[in-house]
């Protein structure tokens, strides 16, 4: 476990995890702001866990985290660091199922996790979040985060939030 909060446990992915990772990347409502295509496999979502996030966890120490609810015990989305190389920044990136949607989890797994960046020698962050995405804008607001600049990521416009930790 990585840390927790009332809610909400976050905590390293595991290979028990694939359902998690597809439904997260499989949802079109989840995808309206998240460049790339949806999974239409459960290998999709192994191949990331092993190919992306297992060796971000690998090669940094750090990677996205699963968020637990402790309610009914499932893994309802994602919420941690990743390195961008295309920024040489460590961003906070979070993901949530939406029936989860609307319940202060954003937030609360935001504040928790970023409490924990400098267990991993991270001491600034930055969100990347696609235009029109106001939902993520209010979370990374509600921690703290200040707009930085609009930029291109993936080839999407995104406006970047930073916070110096």
């Amino acid at each position: 476990m990585i840390t927790e909060t009332e809610r909400l446990i976050l905590r390293q992915f595991t290979e028990d995890d694939v359902e998690a990772i597809f439904q997260l990347n499989s949802i079109p409502e989840v995808l309206t702001y998240i460049p790339g295509d949806a999974f239409s496999s459960r290998e999709q979502a192994a191949t990331l866990l092993r190919e992306v996030i297992f060796a971000n966890y690998q090669e940094f120490g750090y990677g996205r985290w699963a968020v637990e609810h402790k309610a009914d015990n499932q893994v309802i989305g994602f919420c941690g660091p990743k390195y961008i190389t295309e920024f040489d920044e460590v961003e906070l990136g979070y993901r949530y199922l939406p029936a989860y949607w609307g319940q202060g989890i954003g937030h609360e797994a935001a504040e928790a996790a970023l409490a924990e960046f400098h267990h991993h020698g991270i001491e600034e962050a930055i969100a990347l979040i696609l235009e029109g995405n106001t939902g993520s804008e209010g979370v990374a607001r509600k921690v703290g985060m200040q707009w930085r600049e609009k930029n291109s990521f993936m080839g999407h416009r995104v406006n970047i939030y930073h916070k110096f930790l």
